[in-house]
């Protein structure tokens, strides 16, 4: 199918769902380990209580994936998954802040990760459905220009309504969740569902191009078992280059999830003094550190536009490899940072990292795999962000234990230098690789 060129706002449309879907994820990043420790949980336990987020996308977005390419209603292919992840989306950020326990807010991330996967992931096939090839880093780089602004929105969210609102933390010094992270998660849940309804009213789909093949091929492939045969047999039949990227993505995905898990706790901590969890500095070090979370999102937000220039004049292999070393260099100067301002250096360093994380692997790797299959591949590609995430949830502890003394700046290190090793990696990509076989870079 010759897919016509879209304008600019076409293309909004279609990527503003992701602002919604980052204002959720960027709560949850920036609030879910605080959140554990105000309900009693200790530094080694933590990792182990994010199983949650990875074991679902694990399994819920290659299903997704495969399914929402079999898919087509009155609606559309991707956009029903869409409505359907937002809600439950929206539901669960309003449950999570009123967690009673360490176990309901564990069980309820289980929920809400699996919401938000049902949602995201066909954000990244809808991309491929509905771009050429000559348009679809101007999408990935839109969606992850929309991603840095919900992410900047959410992280500070609770550090902006205690010093700009003027809403107070009194609850927080008995050990419950403070009134500020409540009142974010209640933002969020509005913001998830309308954004998504946005893309969902603003944004039509094109049909299967042979509605009778279509329907045939549903058939043959109807049923949960065939659907976990093609998920295993697709991992073997991977493209090569899909390959060499699922390396990078480890050890990228590693190092995000070591800071995610462990910097607000570091600054909290070892920063601001914060060595009980109920304390006001420990308080004031967890929304610092939303702060600089949303610092590293803004960044990403501005340089996403600036890719959209560089990418002309420099390989994606090149500049994935120089943006992941800039990110691993300012994971790692955390740990000489003795003033809290001086960390959103650092996070700008992060930002130019994420910014290509969220475009650089997804543009190479939609010019590799077949259309047909476009969500199917998007989804085993997740795997090789989870996998690493699962080997951080359940190796984390013991290494913070037995490793790291249980300092937590000492796992933000280990995140940077994972990250390091990833740059290294991406040098053995063969980004030269398409579908037919023939060059396709990401100038074309």
């Amino acid at each position: 199918m010759n897919k016509p060129k879209l304008s600019f706002w076409q293309i909004w449309n279609m990527s503003f769902g992701f602002f919604g879907i980052q204002f959720g994820w960027g709560l949850q990043m920036a609030n879910m380990s605080a959140i554990y420790q105000y309900l009693g949980a200790d530094e080694s336990t933590i990792p182990f209580l994010w199983l949650a987020a990875p074991l679902t996308g694990l399994i819920v977005q290659p299903l997704v994936g495969y399914y929402s390419d079999r898919t087509w209603t009155r609606l559309g292919r991707r956009r029903p998954y869409f409505l359907v992840g937002a809600i439950l989306a929206s539901l669960s950020l309003i449950a999570m802040p009123n967690s009673s326990s360490l176990w309901m807010a564990a069980g309820l991330l289980w929920i809400l990760d699996a919401s938000v996967n049902i949602s995201m992931e066909p954000f990244r096939a809808f991309v491929g459905d509905k771009l050429n090839k000559k348009q679809r880093k101007l999408g990935f780089a839109m969606q992850s220009l929309l991603i840095g602004l919900g992410a900047v929105l959410s992280s500070s969210l609770p550090w902006m309504l205690s010093n700009w609102f003027g809403v107070t933390n009194a609850e927080g010094a008995t050990g419950a969740i403070p009134q500020t992270v409540k009142i974010a998660f209640y933002v969020g849940s509005g913001v998830f569902f309308a954004a998504v309804l946005y893309t969902i009213l603003s944004t039509k789909e094109y049909p299967p191009e042979d509605m009778e093949a279509f329907e045939q091929m549903k058939r043959e492939s109807a049923g949960v078992g065939n659907a976990f045969k093609e998920i295993f047999e697709g991992i073997g039949s991977m493209p090569k280059a899909m390959k060499q990227l699922a390396v990078v993505q480890f050890f990228t995905w590693f190092g995000l999830f070591c800071m995610w898990i462990y910097f607000i706790p570091a600054v909290a901590t070892h920063i601001f003094g914060g060595t009980d969890h109920s304390s006001e500095a420990y308080q004031a070090g967890a929304e610092w550190g939303g702060v600089c979370f949303s610092v590293y999102n803004g960044v990403a937000f501005f340089f996403a536009f600036l890719l959209l220039l560089i990418v002309r004049k420099f390989s994606a292999k090149g500049i994935h490899t120089t943006c992941l070393a800039i990110g691993a260099l300012g994971l790692l100067s955390v740990a000489f940072v003795g003033d809290a301002k001086l960390l959103l250096a650092s996070m700008v360093c992060v930002g130019i990292a994420w910014a290509s994380i969220l475009s650089m692997p997804y543009a190479m790797l939609a010019n590799v795999i077949p259309g047909s299959r476009m969500g199917f591949y998007m989804g085993v590609f997740n795997f090789f962000i989870v996998l690493p995430q699962i080997a951080a949830s359940l190796g984390l502890g013991y290494v913070m234990t037995r490793l790291l003394g249980g300092n937590t700046m000492n796992a933000v290190l280990l995140g940077g230098a994972s990250m390091l090793i990833a740059a290294f990696c991406v040098r053995f990509v063969d980004d030269d690789e398409s579908v037919d076989g023939a060059a396709v870079s990401l100038e074309d």
